[in-house]
């Protein structure tokens, strides 16, 4: 039996743009994703990585871009260098639903109750939460400003 899916969905009064820029500029992820920075040039075949923004030899999450469609559509693997587990899926969607974008999250290939899947589930929400709070107040959520050191301070 195939791991079910992870699907998050928010909406966010933007532009489909902005959205795909938040998502795959490192300059904006580090922001309101940990303090982490995407860096690809994006293109189908291409490795990716989530890093440290303060020291790049330090990648929390890297994989390999499955195919690119800006600024609808990004799908990416996922998988956290020197771990034992086999690699899962992101697919980010970005479309138009009564003048606003709508963003759907879906990070397949994950068992919900293994420690990863416990972290997804609660690590792609505030995540998203902050990424939908700095593009339409111009301020990330706080507790996305900085490393996680895996407590819920």
């Amino acid at each position: 039996m195939e791991k079910p899916a992870f699907v998050y969905v928010t909406y966010i009064d933007s532009t489909p743009e902005k959205v795909w820029q938040a998502i795959t500029d490192g300059e904006i992820t580090k922001l309101y994703w940990g303090c982490q920075s995407n860096v690809s040039d994006w293109k189908v075949g291409s490795p990716w990585q989530h890093r440290d923004c303060d020291d790049a030899t330090k990648v929390a999450v890297e994989g390999q871009v499955l195919e690119s469609d800006p600024p609808k559509k990004l799908v990416l693997t996922w998988t956290h260098p020197g771990s034992d587990l086999p690699a899962s899926q992101v697919t980010f969607d970005i479309g138009m639903m009564s003048g606003i974008v709508r963003l759907t999250i879906t990070h397949a290939g994950v068992d919900p109750e293994s420690q990863q899947g416990k972290m997804m589930a609660t690590g792609w929400p505030i995540i998203m939460s902050s990424l939908k709070s700095m593009l339409e107040r111009g301020t990330p959520l706080a507790p996305t400003t900085k490393r996680w050191g895996g407590s819920s301070e």
